[in-house]
Parts: structure tokens; sequence; C-alpha cells
């Protein structure tokens, strides 16, 4: 999984997390909080993509990687407005 060196990781997860923020509407978190989301949202679309056999994030390059930590992280925002009611989810 750790395809990806550190530095990437911390831009694939900042990346992610900004385009989530602009795709969910009312889910901007701050820079800190958007990067943590997008690094979560790589881990949870990963695991997603490896178990559908489309093989895990650190598998692809910069680009996909981001792809598929942008789907990871809108479904971890759907996940933390539906257990917290909140459709604006502030951390």
């Amino acid at each position: 999984m750790m395809g990806h060196g550190i530095i990437a990781w911390i831009i694939i997860g900042a990346i992610a997390g900004w385009l989530t923020g602009k795709i969910m509407k009312g889910s901007g978190f701050g820079f800190l909080m958007d990067m943590v989301v997008g690094i979560v949202g790589a881990l949870i679309g990963g695991f997603l993509s490896s178990h559908l056999g489309l093989g895990g994030i650190g598998q692809h390059g910069l680009i996909m990687s981001i792809v598929i930590a942008v789907i990871g992280a809108i479904i971890l925002t759907l996940i933390i407005r539906l257990i917290s009611g909140n459709r604006k989810a502030n951390l």
C-alpha cells in the first residue's frame, strides 16, 4: 500500500481533501482537516479498489491515486454526515 512516499501521501491527501470540499457542498474542513480527510479517504479508497480487483492506491500513478483518494474521501464525508446528522459536517 505504501507505493508512494510520505510527501506524495501528503500531496495526495491535500489535493483529495480540497477536491472533496469542492465536490461536496458545505464540506470544507480547513486545510489541515481537508488533508486528513484526503489521507483517510485514500485509505478507504485504496481498500475498496483493492477489494474490487482494481489494485491498491500505491499501485497507480499520482492522478489515479488522487481519483481513488477523492472517492474514498467522499465516502468518508458521507459517513461523517450520517453519523453527525449535520449536512455541513463541520468538525
